[in-house]
């Protein structure tokens, strides 16, 4: 060791090395706060007032900027600390001090600029990434020239390969990342199962179709145009829904709804008026106080729906195919239904057809038309749902025929009985895991 060569220029030199080390820490610090802090809580932070916040916002804009220019900026730092301190240990200690500053360097740059600063960034990286943003926009912009030189490059290498980079593209959109949480949340214990499924289940509307809920067509109470004032009354005062379509000669001819509010105030009016007889009860047309029918698309999605209904001030829509024919209808209920799952008040049925109920054997015995999302949300499978709606037609699908009663069939790792059939409707299954 030549204690000579520990003059003012050594301790000059040490103070920046240890001065890169500090930058280096910086920059790996910065890098890791502003890639991991949420744009959601920083979006917040901002609105508070926090001027930081809006500064790592606009940096992570463009995320291929921001990364180029720490990166460069880190880079620069670790290798001028590295070259200085090459030469410093080798004259100090000869032609060994290169190997003993590779070992020195490795530990001092391993620890303090990388280890350490990230470690702290990634536990709060939101008030790092706050912090950091005014003096890294700044070195980002001056390193811009550079920055845009080596952006040049990487893109004309990987443009041979297919790939093209947006600046301000994300991996995932917010949709993912918000869904992604919620799985990986709930899978943890930090969101209960029925908050996930009414937060997934709002994220769906835009995704799925009326088709996919609506009650069909042959399920559909109606009312004929041409029956008596009474037996309209009666059938209104016993159906449990306040609205009805009504058809005129065929049931594919709807030619109003009529709401149970409405006939019975021109009913008590005709019964009970000043012009009361009974010659004006038995001229009454259901027409006359009824309401015209609206039609949707079966392809509209339930997020455009929901906003028509809230838009239109209604919530029943009559659901027709490319070719107009009636498929089924479809109510604001169903749709919030989708969201907070299933709404029953005392006009509902004691027991919901779509109610899973478990056997001895651990079975499910369920309707048929229950839809193939219902029974994943209620039992947590994951059987799909790509080529049909209900459990009854992923059945008929896979088994290319309509089952007769008691055929058992095995697929996607459940096993499914026909229990009973109605026609050609497979009203009753039993479904199971197979283990």
């Amino acid at each position: 060791m030549d204690y000579s060569a520990l003059d003012t220029a050594f301790w000059i030199t040490t103070g920046v090395i240890l001065c890169l080390l500090v930058f280096s820490g910086f920059f790996s610090g910065s890098e890791t706060a502003l890639t991991a802090a949420s744009r959601g809580k920083l979006k917040s932070n901002a609105d508070k007032g926090s001027k930081g916040a809006q500064r790592a916002l606009d940096l992570k804009e463009d995320n291929e900027r921001l990364i180029g220019g720490i990166l460069l900026g880190n880079n620069l730092a670790n290798i001028l600390a590295t070259s200085l301190a090459t030469a410093l240990f080798t004259r100090v200690f000869g032609e060994s001090g290169v190997a003993l500053a590779t070992l020195v360097m490795t530990a001092l740059v391993l620890v303090f600029s990388e280890v350490l600063p990230k470690t702290y960034a990634i536990n709060a990286p939101e008030a790092s990434a706050s912090r950091a943003a005014p003096l890294v926009s700044i070195i980002v912009t001056a390193l811009s020239p550079a920055v845009a030189f080596v952006r040049l490059i990487v893109r004309a290498v990987l443009r041979p390969f297919g790939v093209r980079i947006d600046a301000g593209a994300n991996m995932l959109s917010v949709r993912e990342e918000i869904m992604g949480a919620l799985t990986i949340g709930h899978s943890e214990g930090f969101v209960e199962k029925e908050d996930r499924d009414r937060l997934l289940g709002a994220l769906d509307l835009g995704d799925r179709t009326v088709e996919e809920i609506m009650l069909h067509r042959s399920k559909i109470e109606m009312i004929d145009v041409d029956d008596t004032p009474e037996k309209i009354l009666s059938q209104c005062l016993e159906s449990r829904h306040t609205r009805l379509p009504i058809f005129s000669a065929d049931r594919e001819n709807i030619v109003g709804v009529i709401h149970a509010k409405n006939l019975l105030r021109a009913m008590d009016k005709l019964m009970r008026g000043p012009d009361a007889s009974p010659a004006a009860l038995s001229v009454f047309k259901v027409t006359d106080v009824s309401t015209p029918p609206y039609f949707v698309p079966e392809t509209t999605t339930l997020d455009d729906q929901m906003r028509q209904f809230l838009k239109r001030h209604t919530h029943f829509a009559l659901v027709v195919d490319e070719y107009g024919a009636l498929q089924g209808l479809i109510t604001l209920e169903d749709i919030l239904e989708e969201i907070v799952g299933e709404i029953t008040d005392e006009f509902d049925p004691t027991v919901a057809e779509h109610t899973l109920r478990v056997s001895e054997d651990g079975s499910y015995l369920i309707d048929g038309s229950m839809t193939i999302r219902d029974l994943n949300r209620g039992t947590e499978w994951n059987l799909p749902d790509d080529e049909a709606h209900t459990v009854a037609g992923l059945v008929i699908h896979e088994a290319q025929s309509i089952p007769t009663q008691g055929q058992v069939f095995s697929f996607h790792g459940f096993r499914f009985e026909v229990v009973s059939r109605k026609d050609n409707r497979l009203v009753r299954l039993k479904v199971r895991e197979i283990a």
